[in-house]
């Protein structure tokens, strides 16, 4: 802080003196300032000064002229001089006086300017404070809200991310576990590609051999059609043998019967001939007992039935003597029949037929009977099967 002050009452007097001054050196011209150092405080005085230039110039002029007087007025103006020096130590001494006065009188103020600088400065700084506090306390509110909310937003996008993380890892296993069995799936499209393929040649394989098999069995059936005709025509030939054989039998009959009436006075022989005449045939094993050995239609007598019936004997296979209740061949006959064409029979003994239920349920109840069924290919490949017991039950029970 600086402080300027001015004394005019010195102003008249301390103009000599600067004038002196600036004759005595240098440092006297232009303005004289008297600075006092206190503290932070500088205290300047401005001494007014005249222009001395006039009666510098107006004592050099006079002494120009005067240049021949005598030597007593130099002297006067040392004395001059001298007693102004004396008046410039007492005003110096004063000034210092002065200043000191004004030091102490200006301490207290500068005392109590500091205090009311420094109660205004801690009044406002208690002002800046406070309302600093408050709106500290606010901004610390503020962001305290704000921290909640960013900690509730950070705790919400923390359990949305362990979600989206559950939901990826759910997608990636299931991806994982989608991507396994599309990986099997081509493996087993690949092995049934493969098994296609391999079934694809041995189906063209097959073909081939079906084709070729085809082939023989059409020549097959060209040379078995050929043969079946042949069987006919040899079959025809047995059949109308057969037919001579049996009216060569009752013929044979007839003079049997001739014969035993003539010898009917021989006791023995009559009983006998009558023995064998009520013995009549059963079936075709007692017609092979009788010494019948050759297959053919024969004529039996079943129990329980009034007339005889013609029947097919197979005197060749399996020890001979079996009654033939169906035989198929070449398809000639149809089989598609009624239930009373069944009970009945259909076809001809010597070719394809049926003997019919009704007669086999009576041929079975008379004694124990064995079935063997026989197949044959058209290679000529037999096959059979036979059972030990057979009989089936008459109508009420369906022939069962």
């Amino acid at each position: 802080m600086s402080v300027f002050l001015s004394f005019a009452f010195l102003a008249a007097i301390l103009a000599h003196v600067g004038c002196s001054n600036q004759r005595r050196g240098p440092e006297g011209s232009g303005r004289r300032f008297n600075r006092i150092q206190h503290g932070q405080c500088t205290y300047t005085f401005i001494l007014p000064e005249q222009d001395c230039r006039e009666s510098t110039t107006d004592q050099y002029n006079t002494n120009a002229l005067q240049r021949d007087a005598p030597h007593v007025e130099q002297d006067f103006s040392s004395q001059k001089l001298q007693h102004l020096e004396h008046v410039m130590e007492n005003y110096t001494q004063w000034l210092q006086k002065l200043e000191n006065y004004i030091v102490e009188n200006m301490k207290s103020e500068m005392v109590q300017l500091q205090q009311n600088a420094v109660q205004n400065h801690t009044a406002t700084m208690l002002e800046i404070g406070t309302s600093l506090l408050s709106q500290t306390a606010e901004q610390t509110r503020k962001l305290t809200d704000v921290e909640t909310q960013v900690l509730n937003q950070t705790s919400r996008l923390e359990i949305q991310l362990l979600e989206n993380s559950l939901s990826t890892y759910k997608l990636e296993k299931q991806l994982l576990q989608q991507t396994h069995e599309i990986l099997k799936i081509h493996e087993k499209n690949s092995l049934l590609e493969h098994r296609i393929l391999e079934m694809e040649e041995r189906h063209k394989e097959e073909l081939d051999t079906l084709k070729e098999e085809k082939e023989n069995l059409q020549s097959l059936v060209t040379r078995q059609s050929y043969v079946i005709q042949e069987l006919e025509k040899q079959l025809n030939k047995a059949t109308s043998n057969n037919s001579v054989l049996q009216k060569q039998q009752l013929e044979l009959m007839d003079t049997v019967h001739t014969l035993i009436t003539l010898c009917s006075k021989e006791g023995v022989l009559l009983k006998n001939a009558k023995k064998e005449e009520e013995k009549p045939f059963r079936d075709c094993a007692d017609v092979y007992q009788s010494g019948f050995n050759k297959s053919g239609v024969y004529t039996i007598y079943i129990n329980n039935v009034s007339d005889p019936k013609k029947v097919f004997c197979n005197m060749e296979i399996a020890g001979g003597g079996w009654t033939v209740i169906q035989h198929r061949e070449d398809g000639s006959l149809d089989f598609q029949k009624s239930w009373k064409e069944y009970k009945m029979g259909f076809g001809s003994p010597s070719g394809e037929h049926w003997l019919g239920n009704e007669f086999i349920f009576a041929i079975t109840s008379q004694r124990q009977y064995s079935l063997r069924i026989e197949l044959m290919d058209w290679e000529g490949n037999r096959a059979y099967s036979q059972y030990d017991r057979f009989h089936i039950g008459n109508e009420k029970q369906n022939y069962r």
